[in-house]
C-alpha cells in the first residue's frame, strides 16, 4: 500500500485509497449521465430532487438529496409500468458516486438490450452459482466470502473495512423500502458503524451487481477535494497528493510562434489588409 500521509499536510486535490473510503461526491451529474445520453426523460420538483425515466417507464431513478431519508439514489425496474417493482438498488448519501455511475452505465446497456437482460433474474446464474456470479470480481481481487453464519454469506476485502452480505432464506414482502435487503454492500469498521452502504433487492440482474463489484474493488484510487473527504478517512485511508503533469519544455518553434502572437500590430487601422491580402512570411531560424 502506498505510504500514509499526514492529513494536515495534504491539501487541495487527493487522491483516496482505498477507493471504498471515498464518501459521495457533491454532485450527481457523473452517475445521470449514462442514462441522459440515450435520451431518457428528466423531470426536477420543487425540492431539488430530479425523476429520470426510461421512454416506457419501465425503469426509473430518483435522485433524493431532499428524500425522506438517506436514500440518496433509488433505481427500480418493473415488467409493467403501473406494476409492482421488479427489482430496487439503493445507494445512500454518502456512497462513492462511481459506483452509482458503474450500476447506470450497466443499466443504461441492459436496457438497450431489451428486458431479457434488464430484468434478467438471477437465478438463471450457471453452475447453480446464480447470483454468486456478481462478486467473481472480489473473489478475483482477494476478497473472501465466508458463511452463511445467521444466515449471512459475507465477502470481505482484504483489509476488512468493505464487504457485501447476502441473507439467504426468505425476507419480507417490503423488502424494497427498508434496510433489511437480499444485497447490503457497505465500508466501515463494523455493521453498526458504517461509513455508506448501497442494497439490492433480490431479483437484481447479476450483471447490474457485477459492475459494481467491479468498481468497489478496483485498486484505482479515486480523486477527491481534501476539504470534502470525510473525517473518518484521517488514520484509515492514503491520501496521496494529486499533482498536476508537468509541462514540457517550450521548443524554439513554440517561443516564436507565442512572440509572433504578441506582436503588436504596425498597420493603421486604414491600410488594414484585407482577407485576401498575404503577409509576407515570417523569415526562418538562421542555421
Amino acid at each position: 500500500m502506498p505510504p500514509h500521509h499526514d492529513p494536515i499536510d495534504v491539501d487541495g486535490d487527493v487522491y483516496v485509497s482505498p477507493r471504498y473510503l471515498a464518501r459521495s461526491t457533491l454532485t450527481g451529474d457523473p452517475a445521470l449521465a449514462p442514462l441522459l445520453d440515450r435520451g431518457w426523460d428528466l423531470q426536477p420538483d420543487d425540492l431539488a430532487n430530479v425523476y429520470v425515466d426510461a421512454s416506457d417507464r419501465r425503469v426509473r431513478l430518483g435522485y433524493l438529496p431532499e428524500g425522506k431519508d438517506d436514500g440518496l439514489w433509488r433505481i427500480n425496474a418493473y415488467k409493467h409500468p403501473f406494476g409492482p417493482p421488479a427489482w430496487g438498488v439503493c445507494f445512500n448519501n454518502r456512497a462513492p458516486t462511481e459506483l452509482v455511475t458503474a450500476f447506470t452505465t450497466a443499466l443504461a446497456e441492459a436496457y438497450e438490450q431489451g428486458p431479457h437482460s434488464y430484468l434478467a433474474s438471477p437465478a438463471l446464474g450457471s453452475k447453480g452459482w446464480g447470483p454468486f456470479m456478481a462478486v467473481a470480481p472480489l473473489i478475483n481481487r482477494g476478497w473472501i466470502m465466508d458463511g452463511p453464519r445467521n444466515r449471512v454469506i459475507t465477502i470481505d476485502s482484504p483489509d476488512g473495512l468493505a464487504r457485501p452480505d447476502y441473507t439467504t432464506g426468505a425476507l419480507p414482502e417490503d423488502s424494497l423500502a427498508i434496510r433489511e435487503a437480499r444485497w447490503q454492500l457497505w465500508a466501515g469498521p463494523s455493521v453498526y458503524d458504517r461509513y455508506w452502504y448501497a442494497t439490492a433487492s433480490t431479483e437484481t440482474p447479476v450483471a447490474l451487481l457485477k459492475a459494481v463489484a467491479e468498481c468497489v474493488s478496483d485498486p484505482a484510487p479515486l480523486p477527491r477535494w481534501r476539504d470534502e473527504t470525510h473525517s473518518y478517512v484521517e488514520g484509515v485511508a492514503d491520501l496521496t497528493p494529486a499533482l498536476l503533469p508537468s509541462r514540457p519544455a517550450p521548443t524554439p518553434r513554440d517561443v516564436r510562434r507565442t512572440a509572433a502572437s504578441r506582436r503588436p500590430a504596425m498597420l493603421p487601422a486604414a491600410s488594414a489588409p484585407s482577407r485576401t491580402t498575404h503577409l509576407p512570411a515570417l523569415p526562418g531560424p538562421h542555421r
